[in-house]
């Protein structure tokens, strides 16, 4: 750790402890984070953010000797947190009573994680307390992968930004509910269903297609301003000939290996490594979100991460109507 870096996490931690927002990177996307044991400060993230009060924050904790402290652990959620700990994934464990309960948007439970990101375990470990923490943008909108895009969204709304570069996998961590039997996959993200079922002993079902209220489920969510059209990868072309003809600024989330259609305004072709392209994903869809009015994209292979992208774009098509 520099003496600049931890400079940063001591103004950081000095807005935590009067009850402020800091933005703090992880290795998905950016959080808002506030001292999960104060209502006040929880609540805030609710207004900044204009999120909804039943929609349940992350805890995120330095590491699983931390978390132990604080939080009751359900063994599927030890099994999954020693092997995927510090990293994209959130359990859904058994709130607990130390925490706030806006942290839990009402429930009975709690979600949980160590985060990946060495800047975010630093400020936690040096502020001592869990921080809640949702994406740190406007709810329902596209998720912040750099510290840019939190100062474009959040603006003065945010009292201190903590910049650790661009995120590393950039789409939101997997979620488990380890209280169920089986377990259920609820959200999809980097870490696969193939990879948590191997990890533990206990059984897993995908669930994330179905209704929960773990963080960013909701069916229509990570939207940009610009309306989102998913189209079929043999229809790409026609597709946006067709949206342009209507007058519209188009851009396209172009699959690799497409011819670029000409009446596009703006461009943007996919990497086909699905690591690449979740990493940029986010970014993409805001310098489309800058030039157009409509986007056109196409699934990508559901394979690996590129489940969690083809889940994200859905549920942002699914905001565009």
């Amino acid at each position: 750790m520099t003496p600049d870096e931890l400079e940063r996490i001591h103004q950081a931690c000095r807005v935590l402890g009067a009850g402020g927002l800091v933005a703090f990177p992880t290795e998905t996307v950016y959080g808002l984070g506030a001292d999960a044991t104060r209502d006040d400060g929880v609540e805030r993230i609710f207004r900044v953010k204009r999120r909804p009060l039943r929609h349940p924050l992350i805890a995120h904790f330095a590491s699983l000797a931390m978390m132990r402290d604080w939080v009751e652990l359900p063994p599927m959620a030890v099994e999954l947190g020693e092997r995927f700990w510090p990293g994209p994934l959130t359990c859904v464990v058994r709130r607990s009573a130390r925490l706030s309960p806006l942290v839990s948007g009402g429930l009975d439970t709690l979600a949980v994680r160590v985060p990946g990101h060495p800047l975010a375990r630093a400020l936690i470990a040096a502020f001592g307390s869990p921080l809640a923490a949702p994406s740190a943008n406007r709810f329902g909108r596209v998720s912040p992968t750099s510290a840019e895009h939190v100062r474009t969204d959040l603006g003065s709304d945010v009292d201190f930004v903590l910049d650790g570069g661009a995120c590393e996998v950039g789409v939101e961590s997997t979620i488990v509910d380890c209280l169920s039997e089986p377990g259920r996959l609820l959200r999809r993200g980097s870490v696969t269903l193939d990879e948590l079922c191997a990890a533990t002993t206990r059984a897993i079902e995908d669930a994330s297609d179905t209704a929960s209220g773990a963080p960013g489920t909701l069916p229509a969510h990570y939207a940009p301003e610009a309306r989102l059209v998913l189209v079929e990868r043999d229809q790409f072309a026609e597709a946006v000939a067709r949206i342009a003809a209507q007058g519209a600024r188009v851009g396209a989330l172009l699959p690799p290996g497409r011819p670029r259609p000409a009446q596009a305004v703006h461009v943007i072709e996919l990497e086909s490594d699905p690591i690449l392209l979740a990493r940029n994903l986010y970014r993409s869809l805001r310098e489309l979100d800058a030039h157009c009015d409509v986007i056109v994209a196409s699934l990508p292979p559901e394979v690996g991460v590129g489940a969690a992208v083809a889940d994200r774009l859905r549920r942002a098509a699914a905001a565009s109507h």
